[in-house]
């Protein structure tokens, strides 16, 4: 196993710029919203509240940028913009399934673990 480390290093280091293209917080909600059905922009904003305007912004311009999603500018008045999941994008559906059930699953022990640091953090500092 410790052979192991340093291609496994190698390896993380390789990808993680990818990651952190598609594993930040808004990322991987903006695709699972988009995973049941295109959207424009307002209605995500609404499913996604608190994200501001910017943010939301400047994460569907890097999903698209990255092939996950694509945007269609709809011929209405006023002018609208829907976005949906590429096929690219929905090959994250399934890991992104994983990572909300087991949020679902231990966030309760992961909420109790910082309560926990906290009472223990805050018994340490000096008074």
């Amino acid at each position: 196993m410790a052979n192991d480390i340093p291609a496994l290093l190698a390896e993380i280091n390789s990808t993680r710029p990818i990651l952190e293209q598609v594993a930040n917080k808004w990322s991987v909600l903006i695709l699972t919203v988009l995973c049941s059905q295109p959207a424009r922009f307002n209605a995500i904003r609404r499913r996604l509240d608190p994200i501001t305007h910017k943010a939301l912004t400047e994460a569907l311009r890097r999903l698209e940028r990255n092939g996950l999603v694509s945007r269609r500018v709809i011929a209405s008045s006023p002018v609208a913009v829907e976005y949906a999941i590429t096929p690219l994008g929905r090959t994250l559906q399934e890991p992104f399934t994983a990572l909300v059930s087991w949020a679902k699953q231990y966030g309760g022990a992961m909420e109790q673990a910082q309560v926990v640091y906290d009472e223990q953090r805050a018994a340490e500092e000096p008074v």
